[in-house]
């Protein structure tokens, strides 16, 4: 899918590059594309060597986590409700603790651990599949509530804002949980719809109540707030939960005896890695994305989105971050070159800079997601699992404009 979105960046610059050139006589087009490929190649290295010190940063905090069994509390807390959502996995079977240590690790940001561990539940799951070419509702459930993408700690977000210059890289924070929330509410309530899920559980609306009643304590508080002081609330509130977040992760690794420097060194190192590795996929990603703009491509098919809009008589500033939400479903580096490529051309506190940031953290890569668990599980026919994870996109992408509306605009 990637290879053939980039691919298509290309080839439909060229041609819409011909057609400007040849009918409309603008024959300093490809001049202007040629310059693109080299000023965006030049910005990726920049970005990309940027990256290296915050993301090591935040990796080795990450691993101090990790290391500090916080990850084991999150497994404790959510075993209750998974064993109500998913009763037909046996208790003591090892595709509920993998699913659990799953989500656990996609809830604290830990991408590199939350995959295989994905993988893995996939295949447990398989294990129970009477029919296994045909995805079960353990598994179908399973895969939505991973594309949904409730993440408390969007830390790849922030690290990109920060690189781009951003006044606060955490002011996105409050907005980027209110949309992941409503996006895994939307996959769980449809998915709910056609299994016919008991949501009614004391347990299951014990854990709903309470996220219901956080995001609407948090609605409610900046509801009462002009814009400007909801901002400034927002960001102290924002950074005081990361900062609790850090020491919290500290003291967890501290009360284990654990080297905390070492643990933090040997994270940051991998962090290190993870930023050198990207350059070629950033270089790529943003190469193609300007072209594409240079072409004029991009811009013909957001006038097109912003004359609907404005026919229904609506704001279209929203239109400019609409190409990180088009691309989120089908790949992850697309989409987060979206974004970058979005804060370069309008900058990174600007409305759409910050709203594309805010649809980076709301949803996930659900065709990838999709393709790489049930092609682990051998699984062919995916029943409903496509439908409710674009129903969940879908709400995470109109939370993400409603709250970005609300706060920044």
């Amino acid at each position: 899918m990637l290879n053939f979105i980039w691919v298509s960046f290309f080839f439909i610059a060229f041609f819409v590059a011909l057609l400007k050139w040849l009918v409309w006589g603008q024959g300093d087009v490809f001049v202007q594309i040629m310059g693109a490929t080299f000023e965006m190649s030049r910005v990726a290295f920049e970005i990309a060597l940027g990256l290296v010190g915050i993301m090591s940063f935040w990796m080795g905090i990450m691993r101090i986590g990790e290391r500090g069994s916080v990850l084991d509390l999150f497994v404790r807390f959510l075993q209750p409700l998974l064993r109500k959502l998913f009763p037909d996995i046996p208790e003591r079977h090892p595709a509920f603790g993998a699913m659990v240590m799953n989500f656990s690790a996609n809830l604290l940001g830990l991408d590199n651990a939350a995959t295989p561990l994905g993988l893995k539940a996939m295949t447990e799951l398989q294990t129970l599949n009477p029919e296994k070419e045909s995805a079960t509702n353990a598994q179908t459930l399973f895969l939505v509530l991973n594309t949904s993408s409730l993440t408390l700690f969007p830390v790849t977000v922030f690290v990109y804002r920060a690189q781009q210059g951003a006044a606060d890289p955490t002011d996105v924070f409050i907005p980027i949980l209110i949309a992941t929330f409503c996006s895994t509410l939307v996959g769980l309530l449809a998915v709910a719809t056609v299994q016919r899920i008991r949501l009614q559980d004391p347990v299951v609306l014990a854990y709903l109540g309470g996220l219901l009643a956080l995001v609407g304590g948090l609605l409610l508080y900046f509801a009462q707030l002009d814009q400007a002081t909801m901002q400034a609330h927002s960001a102290r509130l924002s950074n005081l939960l990361l900062f609790t977040v850090m020491v919290a992760f500290m003291a967890a690794a501290v009360w284990r005896r654990l080297n905390v420097f070492d643990e933090f060194i040997d994270g940051a190192k991998e962090g290190f890695q993870v930023a050198i590795k990207i350059v070629p996929y950033l270089v790529a990603m943003l190469v193609g994305i300007a072209v594409f703009r240079a072409s004029g491509a991009l811009e013909m098919l957001l006038d097109g989105v912003r004359w609907l809009v404005l026919g229904v008589g609506g704001d279209t500033r929203f239109v400019d971050a609409l190409p990180t939400a088009f691309m989120k479903p089908l790949s992850g580096s697309g989409a987060r070159g979206m974004m970058v490529e979005t804060m370069q051309t309008f900058g990174a506190d600007s409305f759409a800079g910050r709203l594309a940031s805010v649809l980076q953290g709301s949803t996930e890569t659900t065709f990838y997601v999709l393709a790489l668990y049930f092609g682990s599980a051998g699984v062919r026919h995916t029943r409903h699992a496509l439908p409710c994870a674009l129903l969940a996109d879908a709400g995470g992408i109109v939370a993400a404009i409603a709250v970005s509306y609300w706060f920044f605009g």
